[in-house]
């Protein structure tokens, strides 16, 4: 039997305006004039895909996030900016956030085959179900739903778009100009879906697109997030602060696939690290405290606020959290709330700490050291069992990405631990994943009258 391939990480970069850090805007090395530029957006792509990595991803939320009087927030609907990237790149996975909250399934599936045809199969769909209530507040409701109902939709949600990306089979598109025949409509099929949150006829007006479905990736680490992820995603976008969390996230995540039917190979693990990279590691704890420096107290305390479901504002920076809800109280983002709140305790962190930790990855790991103490990192979470790639979250841009793609990844390559060259074309191949076959009901492919 031939040897088998030697396991190689995944790398992600996630992408935000200025950079992962809530002060990088006010930062010399970083361009905030630019973040409804879409040059600088494809200057970025164009610097990952150089680097080889498997996919960018743009997260998004259906309000503005965070006091925009003291950072760089707002700009591009995700899905618009990834096609204007795929005209400009040739392998680089596309990966976007879309809410199944505040969003219908059949626009939903309909915007990602598109992107996956305009990409030539590269598209991938971070699926969320929205944690503010700022974002209930934009579409006419006064509450955010309740935690669990959110995943119940979620559910659903993604039953009824896979349905949709499967009303096209593979081979419905006959091209038949002699007899004036464009498909076979015998492999174009409604769905008829009939659920408790929706009601979709089908079926979509989008050819089956290169890859059958997008990559499905999910972001939520609560156990209706995780239980979730076991049943749908294809890969997971996570936050822990020690190799110990992430080992316990990990194995928790991959001994639920068997209950779906699945193997562990079926979905990727990527926690965040957000790189703060230095050509020594005093040059990187320097820009480091240099980004900690610039931070606006009244900016960090609002967004903690919000992750902790608590108001913080008139608190002393200098003195302890105060006391918190419950998680079961919570109906927001429950994972980000239990990281935060246990990373304070455990570190027994003031406010004006706790601010300055979360102010890189507002939850994820931060780490600041050269190239090869960042490979270090990395080489031993993706061999210890806590990951099989990151999700990469510069602290300022454009530098942030070219450093680690300039001198990180060379020296993974060297490691025979990612790639020096793309070996596919879709996103899927680049995750080592299938492609999905059709599902259409037998009595739907049967062959129709000449």
């Amino acid at each position: 039997m031939p040897a088998a391939s030697p396991r190689r990480l995944h790398l992600n970069a996630f992408l935000m305006n200025a950079g992962h850090h809530d002060a990088a805007w006010r930062h010399p090395r970083t361009q905030p004039e630019r973040v409804t530029d879409r040059r600088y957006f494809q200057h970025l792509a164009q610097t990952a895909e150089r680097g080889k990595l498997d996919s960018i991803f743009f997260a998004d939320g259906l309000a503005l996030w965070g006091k925009v009087k003291h950072n760089a927030l707002g700009g591009f609907e995700p899905l618009t900016l990834l096609s204007a990237l795929a005209a400009v790149t040739e392998r680089i996975g596309l990966i976007a956030t879309v809410s199944t909250t505040f969003n219908e399934p059949f626009h939903t599936a309909r915007k990602f085959a598109s992107l996956d045809h305009i990409s030539g199969g590269r598209a991938g769909w971070n699926i969320v179900t929205s944690g503010t209530v700022d974002e209930a507040r934009n579409f006419g409701q006064d509450e955010h739903l309740e935690h669990s109902l959110r995943y119940d939709r979620a559910r659903e949600f993604v039953e009824v778009a896979t349905k949709l990306w499967d009303s096209w089979e593979d081979d419905a598109v006959l091209l038949d100009r002699e007899h004036g025949i464009y498909a076979d409509a015998g492999k174009v099929q409604p769905i008829d879906h009939r659920g408790e949150h929706f009601a979709v006829q089908g079926p979509l007006n989008v050819q089956r697109s290169p890859q059958g479905y997008p990559l499905l990736v999910q972001a939520g680490s609560s156990e209706d997030g995780k239980e979730f992820a076991a049943q749908y995603a294809e890969a997971v976008f996570t936050a822990q602060q020690t190799l110990a969390d992430g080992q316990a996230f990990y194995k928790d995540v991959k001994n639920r696939l068997a209950r779906y039917g699945r193997a562990e190979a079926d979905l990727k693990i990527l926690p965040g690290i957000c790189p703060v990279i230095g050509s020594t590691e005093a040059e990187a704890r320097a820009l480091e405290q240099e980004l900690t420096d610039l931070q606006v107290p009244e900016y960090g305390l609002a967004q903690l606020s919000g992750m902790l479901g608590t108001d913080l504002s008139g608190l002393p920076l200098d003195g302890p959290l105060p006391e918190l809800p419950e998680e079961r109280d919570i109906n927001g983002n429950k994972s980000r709330f239990t990281l935060v709140a246990e990373l304070a305790r455990r570190d027994g962190l003031t406010l004006r700490e706790l601010i300055a930790r979360l102010g890189g990855g507002r939850g994820h790991r931060v780490f600041a050291g050269t190239p090869e103490q960042i490979a270090d990192q990395l080489e031993e979470w993706f061999t210890q069992g806590a990951a099989d790639g990151f999700n990469v979250m510069p602290p300022h841009l454009p530098e942030g990405l070219t450093d680690f793609v300039d001198h990180v990844v060379p020296i993974l390559q060297d490691r025979g631990l990612f790639r020096t060259e793309y070996t596919g074309r879709t996103l899927r191949e680049h995750y080592g994943l299938p492609r999905p076959a059709g599902r259409l009901a037998p009595s739907a492919t049967e062959a129709q009258p000449a």
